[in-house]
């Protein structure tokens, strides 16, 4: 029987030439000054209330190099608070990085580098605050593929002074070749990835996050803002579970578990944040973040140490299928025993600082949450919704609508490789959360390419929270491929057919801003007009206030 496991990256697969751009238009890429040192900027990250990480690269050939750090309160270092030295190698790629401690809650920093002759740009950075506190400004991102466009959502987020700190729900890079994800355009942009193969060795991954961080755009996002980063399933390959990957080919790509190695090496060599301790699993990265007595972030890693296997989608059977065979497939093959999501400790980690958040009565608690965590079945779509695709999309494309629509018929889940594929550790994630007396979460995520205001309930109806997702820094929404007007039809179907699903956007690129007050909870939706050049404009879509109620979190839309 014909098997077409239908992934969203593989329906997607052909999306980058419905979207080239004219014959013969080439923009260069942003590089970083040949001849410096510090081709990839600085950045910091992983804050507590006394430290931060801070990170830089060499760019040498040398086996073992030197660099200096200093840090002080103001951006002219008349004050220098603290300062040391760093050696690094071809071991860890030349990557530098300094866990600065003893500074003061709540306090902003300013740091750079210097080698030789040459000094870094300076980076500013925060710690996390303690006690009072009336404000948090959060810049969410999420999805951030080089070939597709510029990453004027990074500047964006950069220039934005209400955002303290970035919270990036992974896809941060993505391994596909010149021939994948993008690639199209990458090559008419003058973006295509470095290396030009898919990302599989330590040195495919360290050269991958070196072009995402020798970036004009990345480079100015990064030294404006620390940055709380989880990975999702590109900074190894799609969709990972714990013992492989579909996008991966053991035959010819070699152990799942080396590439995966390669993979979280690389990121913890690039990334603003600290190293396990010797011993510890490196997979088993997980925060909890706290703001002061305003808020809790809790950050939850679902691809490496907890994951079940997906399920695809047998086409051939979908056809055949009743109402009745799509409700026990949901039952008893999606939701059958042992289909975890979280590992233990990490859901043991949750749980507790989710109770530490409730007894310390800070007024919110938000979840870092890769992957969409709400009840999303596919879009309901009638006849007059196939009958405006045909002879606007091509065939290709209608099939998917087809398939789709198919789904939807059945009342299936879009995708099965979000929480809805995993509905049993869904629901003990949620009972978890009860134990813990919340009903209150601010589930905040990423990975689908889309803007979303979700509403999130338990299978008893008790509402657990809202889900606030976030588009893609550049990464395409998932219903493109049926033109604008499609996708927007698309958008309000899923509405329609979704209880949980109060409002979409997956046309747009940008970034969720989320600013915290005790009594409120704002979040808007902020697009960038253009991804295809460096010439945008930001403009808000919606701006959506929250606030507690008895119930749990009550929301009206202020724009």
């Amino acid at each position: 029987m014909k098997r077409l496991p239908l992934t969203r990256r593989q329906i997607l697969s052909g999306l980058s030439a419905s979207l080239l751009l004219p014959v013969g238009l080439r923009v260069p890429g942003a590089t970083a000054n040949p001849d410096s040192v510090f081709q990839h900027g600085v950045a910091s990250g992983d804050p507590d209330h006394s430290s931060v990480v801070l990170w830089t690269r060499l760019t040498t050939t040398a086996g073992v190099a030197e660099c200096e750090w200093e840090i002080a309160e103001n951006p002219t270092f008349d004050h220098t608070l603290q300062r040391g030295r760093s050696a690094t190698g071809q071991q860890r790629d030349h990557t530098v990085k300094v866990v600065v401690d003893g500074l003061k809650p709540g306090a902003t920093y300013y740091y750079r580098f210097r080698a030789g002759a040459q000094t870094s740009p300076v980076g500013r950075t925060r710690t996390l605050p303690n006690g009072a506190l009336d404000y948090l400004g959060l810049a969410v991102a999420s999805c951030s593929n080089f070939p597709f466009g510029y990453f004027n959502a990074y500047e964006a987020i950069a220039r934005d002074e209400s955002v303290e700190f970035v919270l990036h729900l992974g896809d941060y890079l993505y391994e596909y070749g010149p021939d994948g994800y993008g690639g199209g355009i990458g090559a008419q942009l003058g973006r295509q990835h470095n290396p030009p193969r898919e990302m599989v060795s330590l040195t495919d991954c360290r050269l991958r996050h070196a072009q995402y961080k020798a970036d004009a755009q990345s480079r100015e996002m990064h030294a404006a803002h620390p940055l709380i980063p989880l990975w999702d399933d590109h900074e190894s390959t799609n969709n990972p579970w714990q013992e492989g990957a579909e996008n991966h080919q053991p035959a010819t790509e070699g152990s799942w578990r080396t590439r995966r190695s390669a993979s979280l090496q690389a990121w913890y060599e690039w990334m603003p944040v600290r190293e396990p301790d010797i011993g510890e699993d490196p997979a088993a990265y997980w925060r909890h973040f706290r703001f002061g007595d305003l808020a809790s972030l809790v950050t939850l890693e679902t691809r490496h140490t907890g994951r079940a296997q997906q399920i695809d989608y047998d086409i051939p059977a979908l056809l055949e299928m009743t109402p009745d065979a799509a409700e026990t497939f949901l039952r008893d093959v999606v939701g059958a025993p042992g289909r975890e999501m979280l590992s233990a400790d990490m859901q043991a980690f949750a749980a507790a600082a989710l109770a530490e958040s409730v007894s310390a009565a800070r007024p919110w608690r938000m979840l870092g949450n890769q992957i969409p965590m709400a009840r999303m079945s596919a879009p309901r779509l009638d006849a007059a919704d196939m009958n405006y695709l045909k002879g606007r999309v091509s065939s290709e494309n209608l099939q998917r609508a087809q398939y789709f629509q198919r789904l939807g018929e059945l009342g299936l889940p879009l995708y099965l490789d979000p929480w809805d594929g995993y509905p049993r550790a869904r629901e003990a994630f949620y009972q978890s959360c009860q134990n813990a007396d919340v009903n209150d979460l601010v589930v905040l995520t990423g990975d689908s390419h889309s803007f979303w205001q979700n509403a999130l309930y338990d299978n008893g109806g008790r509402a657990m929270g809202v889900e606030l997702g976030t588009t893609g820094i550049t990464s395409p929404g998932d219903f493109l491929e049926f033109g604008t007007e499609g996708a927007r039809r698309m958008d309000e179907r899923l509405v329609s057919s979704n209880p949980e699903v109060l409002w979409t956007d997956g046309i747009s690129n940008g970034y969720l801003r989320v600013r915290v007050t005790p009594a409120r909870l704002q979040a808007d939706f902020v697009k960038v007009s253009n991804i295809l050049s460096r010439d945008y404009h930001t403009g808000m879509l919606r701006s959506v206030v929250m606030s507690h109620s008895d119930s749990g979190l009550s929301y009206e839309v202020a724009g």
